[in-house]
């Protein structure tokens, strides 16, 4: 397979293609076809993108339908039907079931541009300056979200300082014995500590990128009593684990906290566009009009595909059983591998993102490399990328989920007899 023009001319900063080097061209649910006809299952999902799968026919005739009616497809941020009927529906299928009560800011279409807008919206309320972030965070790769991102590869391609932000370990990272809240309860009560109290803390209930680290629900819940104790607001970026990925709708819902701020992108369009949203407390909405601008913050396209998940499947009150279903296919598949090795690898995730650790960090990126061998795309993340990061869709057949699951095992077994 020729991919030569690639090489040639598109920038070294080319990522995934190193990892799948082949021409992908079709794709269907949980499938995707190379130019030459070969099949592969996808167990990654554009990174947490297409959680329902790839061009869902729930969401495919709503989005041609509109296309073809000549409906304003960039509106900037002025009012339009589509944008209206997501509002509508994101109200009376997500906010209004759950007892929240949320302000919509429509952002820049990526979910760094959502991270950015949270971040100047807290220091706007607040007065204050400073963001506490956690451990192997990722939020993303523009300057405001970098400052708030753990990993070193991201952070020094900034090429300058990123003030700003002060980091703090996340839950487990000493080890399941030491409460990292209790330790920033004693930095925060000691006025010699040296940590000013920050504007915002904002956290990840499940750090994808930094290699599939779970918080606790009792973390997360002590974490929202102390920000509420000290008057910092609580930030969290559901972009990667939120939008049904950890079986609801958002992360937190299982911890029963309610954040003050919430970013939301990847899935949130259903069918891949790009779209970006924040949701803030009303009273948090302090911005003034234009504060916090962009060209695309309207992407109509966007509206309906995202409109047309909703009313597919988070309207459905079954839907999350269902979800729930598949991780557990999910969880005992790997949980199966990992007991073949005592030792060498261990299991954790929540819903349907899951991490098979290795021990030996070269394992990951060695079983990755087998399992596209064998027709599965599927990643690694971690700071050693010592996480096979399992991620496949949220909705779709039993019989291909398995299929997928026994390519790791087959490839593991194969990584495993060759060392």
């Amino acid at each position: 397979m020729d991919l030569s023009v690639f090489s040639a001319l598109e920038s070294e900063v080319r990522s995934y293609i190193r990892s799948f080097p082949v021409v992908f061209d079709t794709a269907r649910g949980s499938k995707i076809w190379d130019e030459e006809g070969r099949e592969y299952i996808d167990f990654f999902c554009g990174a947490g993108t297409v959680n329902y799968g790839h061009n869902n026919p729930a969401f495919k005739q709503p989005i041609i339908d509109f296309l073809t009616a000549d409906k304003l497809q960039h509106a900037l941020d002025m009012a339009t039907g589509a944008k209206k009927r997501f509002i509508e529906t994101f109200r009376d299928v997500i906010l209004a079931p759950r007892g929240l009560d949320y302000k919509l800011q429509f952002t820049g279409p990526t979910g760094a541009n959502a991270v950015e807008a949270a971040l100047k919206i807290a220091r706007q309320v607040t007065g204050r300056s400073t963001i506490l972030t956690f451990t192997h965070a990722f939020h993303g790769v523009s300057l405001g979200a970098l400052a708030v991102t753990g990993n070193d590869k991201f952070r020094a391609a900034a090429g300058i300082d990123l003030p700003g932000a002060v980091f703090h370990p996340y839950d487990g990272f000493h080890g399941p014995e030491v409460d990292t809240v209790a330790m920033l309860r004693a930095l925060l009560d000691d006025s010699g500590s040296g940590l000013e109290l920050p504007a915002a803390v904002i956290v990840e209930t499940v750090q994808g990128e930094g290699g599939v680290n779970v918080a606790s629900y009792a973390w997360l819940q002590a974490l929202e009593a102390l920000c509420r104790e000290k008057g910092m607001l609580l930030i969290v970026d559901d972009i990667q684990i939120g939008v049904g990925r950890s079986g609801d709708f958002f992360s937190f819902e299982a911890a029963g906290i309610s954040p003050d701020v919430v970013t939301l992108s990847k899935s949130l369009s259903g069918y891949g566009f790009p779209m970006s949203l924040v949701l803030l407390k009303p009273e948090l909405d302090v911005w003034k009009p234009g504060a916090h601008s962009g060209t695309f913050r309207g992407n109509n396209v966007a509206f309906v595909g995202a409109t047309a998940a909703l009313e597919t499947y988070w309207a459905d009150t079954a839907f999350p059983a269902s979800v729930a279903h598949r991780a557990e296919l999910l969880r005992n598949g790997l949980e199966a591998v990992a007991a073949r090795y005592p030792g060498e690898f261990t299991v954790r995730g929540r819903g349907l993102l899951q991490g098979l650790v290795g021990a030996d960090s070269s394992l990951a990126g060695a079983i990755s490399r087998e399992a596209f061998g064998r027709g599965l795309i599927i990643e690694t993340s971690g700071p050693f990328n010592e996480v096979l990061k399992v991620m496949p869709t949220i909705v779709g057949d039993d019989e291909t989920l398995l299929a997928g699951i026994d390519i790791i095992s087959a490839a593991t077994d194969a990584v495993m007899a060759a060392r």
